[in-house]
This record gives C-alpha cells, sequence and structure tokens, in this order.
C-alpha cells in the first residue's frame, strides 16, 4: 500500500504558478484504488459526452436552416409576378440633383433647360429711323424701342428620350419666344427694318398691349435615327436647317449675349427632314436636306416654324465643314464651312398684286436663294485660350407686298409701302475675337477668380434697312447697319452659370442720296448696355 500511494501521489502532481511541480492537496477518508477507478471512468465517457454536445447543437443549426430556406421559398413565390428592386436601385430614384433618373414608359428620358434673363439700357432718342419731317413727311417714333427692361430671353425645357439604341426623340419648348414687344438687339431698328414704327403700327401697339404674335413656344421637335447606316444620321421633323455657323450654336453656349444679325436669322426653325454624314473623327462633314420653306428670307412674310407650307415646292440645304486641324494641342483647331439654301417661294399672284389681286396666296412665285461662309481659330501652344471666329452670309429673295416702305408715296393704294416687289438681296458679316482665361496658359498662375472671364469683341454690318427705290419702287434698295460690340463673360459654373455684359456701338445708315430726296434721322442715338444672367442644366 504504501508503493501504491507513493506512486498515486508523483503522477498526480501539476504544475504551480511558478513552474515547480506542486502536489495536489492529501484526500482523507478515500481508499487510494476508488480515486483513480472514477478518473478512468471519466475519461472514457468524454468522447460520448462531446459527441452528444455535438449532435446537439448540429440539428439546431439545421432546423433554423431549413426554416430559413422555407421563408426565402415563400418571397420568391410572392415577387414571381412582381419585379424585384433592390436597395441601390430604390436609392438611385430618390436621389435629386445631377444625372437623376426620370420615369418613363419606354426609354430612357432626359431633361435639360437653359434660363437667360436680360437686363439692358438703350439711349433714349424718340425718333425713328425714317422719321423725316422736312423732306418726306414721315413719322416714325422710337418711344416704344429705347424704353430700358427686364427681358426673359429664353425659358428652354428639353426632353430628349433615347428609345432604343438607334432612335432619339427631341422636344423643346420656349415660353418666352410667345412674346414679341420687345426691341431686337444689338440695334432696336430691327433685324429688318423696312416700315415705320407709327403710333398705329405694329411696334408701338406691342408695347401698348403687349400684344404677341403667331405662336411660337414649340422649337424643336424631331426624330432623328443614327448608328445604323454608318457614318450616317437622319433626322425628320421641326429644327434649324442646316445653314451658316453662329445660327446653330448653342445657346447656352454664345460668345455674346445675342448672336449677329446674320446669326438671328439662322437661328429659326423650319419643318423637313436632313441626311448628315460624318468622317475622320468628325472633321469632314455634309448635310443634305429638304424643307417647307415657307414665306420668305427676308422674314416678311412671317415665320417658317409652327406652319403650314405656303406652295408644293421645297427648299434644298446644302452644308459642309472641313477641319484641317482639330483638338491639337500644339495647333489647336481650324474649321472651315458653307452652306447654301435654294427654293421657290410664293405659289401664285400677279405682277400687281393690289390692283390686280386674284384668289389664292396672292404671292408671286420667286426663285430664292442664300449662300454663307464660315471659318475658326482656336490656337494651341501658348496661344491658347485666343479664338477667333468669322461669317459672311447672302439672301436674295422677294418681299412681301406692302412690307417695305416707299418713301415718295408713289404705291398705288396710296399707304406708302412698296406694293410689288422684284427680288432683291441683302449681306451681311461678323468678325469676332476673344481671350478666355481659363483656357490660357495663365490659368494656373492667377487668383481663381481671375480665371473665370472671358473678354471679346466683335464688328458686323449688315443691309438690314430695305426701303423702295426712288426712280422704280419695284426695285428695293439697301442700307447697312454696322454694330461694334465689347463684351466681358464670366463663368460662375462653366456655360451653366454665367453672367455676360455687352456694350453695343450702333452705327446707323443715314440713306442720302445726291438729290437730297431720302434722309434717315441723322445720328440716331440707340447704343445700348445689356447684361444676361444665365443658368443651366
Amino acid at each position: 500500500m504504501a508503493f501504491t500511494r507513493s506512486a498515486t501521489a508523483e503522477a498526480t502532481k501539476i504544475a504551480g504558478p511558478d513552474g515547480q511541480k506542486t502536489a495536489p492537496p492529501p484526500t482523507e477518508g478515500k481508499p487510494i484504488m476508488f480515486r483513480h477507478s472514477s478518473v478512468v471512468i471519466a475519461a472514457l465517457a468524454l468522447p460520448f459526452l462531446a459527441a452528444a454536445a455535438e449532435e446537439s447543437v448540429t440539428r439546431a443549426d439545421f432546423e433554423a436552416l431549413r426554416k430559413e430556406i422555407a421563408e426565402l421559398r415563400d418571397q420568391n413565390r410572392t415577387l414571381k409576378d412582381k419585379p424585384i428592386q433592390g436597395s441601390v436601385a430604390r436609392a438611385l430614384d430618390a436621389k435629386y440633383g445631377p444625372n437623376a433618373s426620370a420615369t418613363t414608359n419606354a426609354g430612357k428620358l432626359s431633361i435639360s433647360g437653359l434660363l437667360q434673363v436680360w437686363y439692358y439700357s438703350i439711349q433714349n432718342d424718340r425718333r425713328g429711323l425714317f422719321d423725316d419731317h422736312k423732306v418726306n413727311d414721315i413719322s416714325d417714333t422710337n418711344e416704344a424701342s429705347d424704353n430700358d427692361s427686364f427681358r426673359v430671353r429664353r425659358a428652354q425645357l428639353r426632353f430628349t428620350l433615347d428609345l432604343t439604341e438607334n432612335i432619339t426623340s427631341v422636344v423643346m419648348f420656349d415660353p418666352s419666344r410667345e412674346a414679341t414687344s420687345f426691341p431686337i438687339l444689338p440695334s432696336n431698328q430691327g433685324l429688318f427694318k423696312r416700315l415705320p414704327n407709327s403710333a398705329t403700327g405694329g411696334t408701338v401697339s406691342g408695347v401698348q398691349s403687349g400684344v404677341g404674335a403667331a405662336p411660337r413656344i414649340l422649337q424643336d421637335a424631331y426624330i432623328h435615327y443614327h448608328d445604323v447606316v454608318p457614318h450616317h444620321d437622319f433626322m425628320i421633323g421641326q429644327f434649324k436647317p442646316p445653314f451658316g455657323e453662329e445660327g446653330l450654336l448653342p445657346n447656352r453656349q454664345l460668345d455674346f449675349v445675342e448672336r449677329s444679325f446674320i446669326g438671328q436669322i439662322g437661328d429659326g426653325r423650319d419643318l423637313g427632314a436632313t441626311v448628315h454624314g460624318s468622317w475622320v473623327d468628325e472633321r469632314v462633314q455634309y448635310w443634305v436636306g429638304v424643307f417647307d420653306g415657307a414665306g420668305n428670307y427676308f422674314q416678311s412674310a412671317g415665320q417658317q416654324q409652327n406652319r403650314s407650307d405656303d406652295n408644293d415646292a421645297k427648299d434644298l440645304a446644302l452644308r459642309f465643314l472641313v477641319r484641317p486641324v482639330w483638338k491639337n494641342e500644339r495647333w489647336g483647331s481650324l474649321e472651315f464651312g458653307a452652306s447654301f439654301g435654294a427654293g421657290r417661294h410664293g405659289e401664285s399672284g400677279t405682277t400687281n398684286p393690289i390692283d390686280n389681286p386674284i384668289n389664292g396666296l396672292n404671292r408671286l412665285s420667286t426663285s430664292a436663294s442664300r449662300y454663307s461662309a464660315w471659318g475658326s481659330y482656336l490656337p494651341g501652344g501658348p496661344a491658347r485660350g485666343l479664338w477667333l471666329r468669322g461669317e459672311w452670309a447672302r439672301y436674295n429673295d422677294r418681299n412681301a407686298p406692302s412690307s417695305v416702305i416707299d418713301l415718295l408715296g408713289n404705291d398705288i393704294d396710296g399707304n406708302g409701302t412698296q406694293d410689288f416687289a422684284k427680288p432683291s438681296s441683302a449681306e451681311g458679316w461678323y468678325f469676332a475675337a476673344g481671350y478666355k482665361l481659363s483656357d490660357s496658359v495663365f490659368c494656373d498662375s492667377g487668383p481663381r477668380w481671375l480665371r473665370k472671364f472671358e473678354f471679346a469683341l466683335r464688328y458686323e454690318a449688315f443691309q438690314n434697312v430695305q426701303v423702295a427705290d426712288l426712280l422704280n419702287p419695284a426695285h428695293t434698295d439697301v442700307f447697312k447697319t454696322q454694330v461694334y460690340t465689347g463684351g466681358i463673360n464670366y463663368y460662375i459654373k462653366g456655360y451653366n452659370a454665367k453672367i455676360q455684359l455687352n456694350y453695343n456701338v450702333v452705327d446707323d445708315p443715314d440713306g442720302a442720296d445726291n438729290a437730297g430726296n431720302r434722309a434717315f434721322h441723322r445720328h440716331l442715338r440707340n447704343d445700348n448696355v445689356v447684361v444676361n444672367f444665365q443658368t443651366g442644366f
């Protein structure tokens, strides 16, 4: 027994806190062999107890998993007939700000807009350009056209629907185009000056009562087919015919508060269809189109958009451009272009629509044409930030009866207007230059506020004044108005938020002839300053 006790004590020693082996406290009143047997039994039972515990946990996990699968099956049955919308999609639908989604029945809808608010101040001169009480006793007041005013110049809302990868439709509204009592700038004598602003005339009555004209709220409405025929796309509907360069520029990207004279003519819409081709990364392009061409190029027979055609003929439109250098870091971008339009205007009429009117439109058929050419250059290298642009245009057409003043009153019905006008021509041009600091080599050297400025200058001339010839009233004499414009642009957030300031020095023609029978109001005071506040999205 002494041997057994000693062996058991040595076997049950454990390590103490200091690493030394210590014996457990002595057991009293229990036989040594009984204690040894209980230890052996516990050791043998331990694997069975662990297996039982492990089996119990695994079964509980299995039951929980089976219950979860059953719930997912129920949810799947519920969602079979209902589109699944994840949390990411819900977050995108609920977000505000740029690139937010718009809900449509089909396709992808994008919405954009532009708001331009003007304040302008015009030199006061009560006399209009044709005011002449000494020779021809013509009254022409300027009081309706020299009032300083605020104006909502543009309030565009554009909807672009990408129905498929090949079909896009565009609709653009501009309610501000309904207003017609505001003076035309840069010269308040008008884009075309043909009649006096008499007390009973449209200009004065428009300001007196705030009247409008033919509906113009619908601007663009066309369908665009693209990426089907290599290098080509197609458009049909109402949009700007491919003519000129400045008239086709996006309104938010204009270098000046308002387009030039010829740019404003090219800003009009018409109903028709075009084919457009483009090659070499858009460096060579052409357009071919057919349009209604209602009215005339002088706009004396009303607008071209939002109206039916006034004859069966259609106008042909051609436009070409080439970019020998384009977006080159060293040489910049150089573009040249030309465009042409022609068609039959009018349908039925005689050479004397006053004394010998006929049923129908009473407009003599006329072969009309217009031409334009332009060039632009944005240098690269150390001259970047500088830009140069110029354009020329010429129009040939026949004015509508009674739309041009007859200074000598040789007209048939005695109302002082041209009864029968033979086709005539008018041409104009402009040259502009500017320097944009944010694109220049000084962009990173100056203060941040200074980088947002752009400075621009423009000279333009246009034969916008049209009067009946003194010897043959069927002929039309044209006189040019010259305008010198200085501009400052401040870009708050690119083209989406900017402020423009323009000062226009207007040089109106005097109309003098050798016999002294034609004299316009000399030294007409109508210089003006215009400020444009612009936001877009």
